[in-house]
């Protein structure tokens, strides 16, 4: 699942997300079958975007089981830390935007998602909202 750039690479205090990270984000407040707490989430947007407007593009990530047959859910390798061993799952129908700054979101252990899953990604996500 992970490439070898890392998102925390340069100086302190100058991190920002860039395309292709996982990052931790806060994705309350939530409503009905939105993710919700703390999750990881991949980017979709490029960092100049990000570090201009302050917001961040992407898609959720969750290992509930109940994704293997959801046709909107990508499985991009197996997690780590806690829910290692489990498979992890970009949800690609919930994409969202959220303000990274004020919702204190900051580098994933896992770095950045390999290009093989990340073009996997975007197709299922295309399929959906047809973007080209």
């Amino acid at each position: 699942m992970v490439a070898a750039r890392n998102p925390a690479d340069g100086k302190a205090g100058s991190w920002s997300p860039d395309r292709q990270d996982i990052i931790w984000i806060d994705c309350n407040p939530q409503a009905g079958r939105e993710v919700r707490d703390v999750h990881p989430f991949l980017v979709l947007s490029p960092r100049p975007f990000n570090e201009k407007t302050s917001l961040v593009i992407g898609l959720p990530m969750t290992t509930a089981d109940y994704n293997s047959d959801n046709p909107f859910a990508v499985a991009v390798g197996k997690a780590a830390g806690r829910k290692t061993g489990q498979t992890s799952y970009v949800l690609c129908h919930q994409p969202k935007s959220f303000d990274w700054r004020l919702r204190k979101a900051r580098a994933h252990p896992l770095g950045v998602m390999s290009d093989v899953f990340f073009v996997q990604v975007c197709e299922r996500l295309n399929q959906i909202i047809q973007v080209g």
